[in-house]
C-alpha cells in the first residue's frame, strides 16, 4: 500500500489487544514466519527519500504516511534504527507522518534531540483497547509536548471513556474499530457509540473505520468476514463525527510553507464514499489490482 511505510518488521505482544495480532497471523498464514522475530527493512528502510524516474519523490507532499504498522515505532529493539527514522520524517517536512504506539512510556526517551514541542508533521497516538490500558498510557501522551496528537481505540474490548482526555483539548482525533483475523473478539455498537458521543462532546474528530468480524448490535452478533463489508457497516452506523479540518503546517525543503494548491489530494473510488475509515484514509492509490 502506497500510505504505509514499515521501516523495521516484528514485534513482542505486550498486552490484551496484540493477543490476537494481525500482523502474527498473516506473517504465519502468508509465509509461515515468526511474527516476534523482529528485524530492521532492507528495501522500504528509505522510502520517505525514494524517488521515481523523473527524480520526484513517489511520497507526494500533503500524503499521510502510516509508520509501522507491522511493529512498533517505540519498540526497545528498534532503537538503533530509529534516529535514521526521524531524520527522515524531519527532511520530509511536507509529509504528515501517522505514529501510532502502544509503548507510550517510551516515547519521551525516544524523541530526537530536536523535538521541542514536536514535528508540525508528526501525528502521534497511543493505541488503547480497554479501561485499563487507556489509563495507563494516556497520562504519558499528555505529558509530550507534541503538535498534533490522537487515540486509537483498536481493536475496541469494552466500553471506554476518555472524557478527561478529551477536555484537555490535546487530543484532535480518536480511531475506533473491532478485532480481525485470528480470535475476532466481540466489539459492541453500544461502546462504539458511546466513543462518538463523547467525541463531539469535547468536538473531536471521531472515526469508526470498521466493524471487525465479530460484531455485535442490540445483542445481535454478527459475524462479518469481508473487511471491505466491515468497513461498509461502520459507514452505515453514522457514528463518524467530523470537526474543522486539522491544521498540518508542512514546509518544502527550502522551508517554505506550502498551501493547500500544492498539496496532494487523494483520489477516491465510488465505493470509497460509503466507507468508514474514509475520512482518515490516504486515498486510492489507482493500481487497478481491485478490478482485476
Amino acid at each position: 500500500m502506497h500510505d504505509i511505510y514499515n521501516p523495521w518488521h516484528g514485534c513482542r505482544k505486550c498486552s490484551e489487544g496484540c493477543l490476537n495480532c494481525y500482523m502474527f497471523y498473516l506473517d504465519k498464514v502468508r509465509s509461515n514466519k515468526d511474527g516476534s522475530k523482529i528485524y530492521k527493512t532492507k528495501s522500504k528502510f528509505r522510502y520517505p527519500l525514494a524517488k521515481n524516474r523523473n527524480g520526484e519523490y513517489k511520497i507526494k507532499s500533503g500524503e499521510q504516511i502510516r509508520v509501522c504498522m507491522t511493529s512498533d515505532f517505540f519498540l526497545e529493539e528498534a532503537d538503533l534504527w530509529r534516529n535514521e527514522v526521524w531524520q527522515m520524517i524531519k527532511k520530509r517536512a511536507d509529509v504528515i507522518f501517522f505514529i501510532l504506539t502502544k509503548r507510550a512510556h517510551r516515547i519521551a526517551q525516544c524523541l530526537p534531540d530536536d523535538w521541542h514541542d514536536g514535528y508540525e508533521n508528526v501525528f502521534l497516538h497511543v493505541t488503547c483497547e480497554n479501561q485499563k490500558r487507556a489509563e495507563e498510557r494516556l497520562k504519558y501522551l499528555l505529558q509530550i509536548k507534541a503538535k498534533h496528537k490522537g487515540i486509537m481505540a483498536a481493536p475496541l474490548l469494552e466500553e471506554i471513556h476518555l472524557e478527561k482526555y478529551l477536555k484537555t483539548k490535546q487530543i484532535e482525533q480518536v480511531i475506533c474499530g473491532g478485532e480481525n483475523y485470528d480470535g475476532s473478539r466481540e466489539c459492541n455498537y453500544a461502546w462504539v457509540k458511546s466513543l462518538s458521543q463523547q467525541c463531539q462532546k469535547e468536538n473531536v474528530k471521531f472515526t469508526f473505520i470498521e466493524t471487525g468480524t465479530n460484531f455485535v448490535k442490540d445483542n445481535k452478533r454478527y459475524i462479518i468476514k469481508s473487511k471491505e463489508i466491515q468497513a461498509h457497516q461502520a459507514f452505515l452506523a453514522n457514528l463518524n463525527f467530523e470537526r474543522k479540518p486539522i491544521n498540518f503546517k508542512l514546509y518544502d525543503e527550502f522551508n517554505n510553507l506550502l498551501e493547500k494548491k500544492d498539496l496532494y489530494k487523494p483520489k477516491f473510488l465510488p465505493k470509497c464514499f460509503t466507507c468508514g475509515s474514509k475520512p482518515i484514509c490516504n486515498g486510492c492509490s489507482m493500481c487497478g489490482k481491485c478490478q482485476k
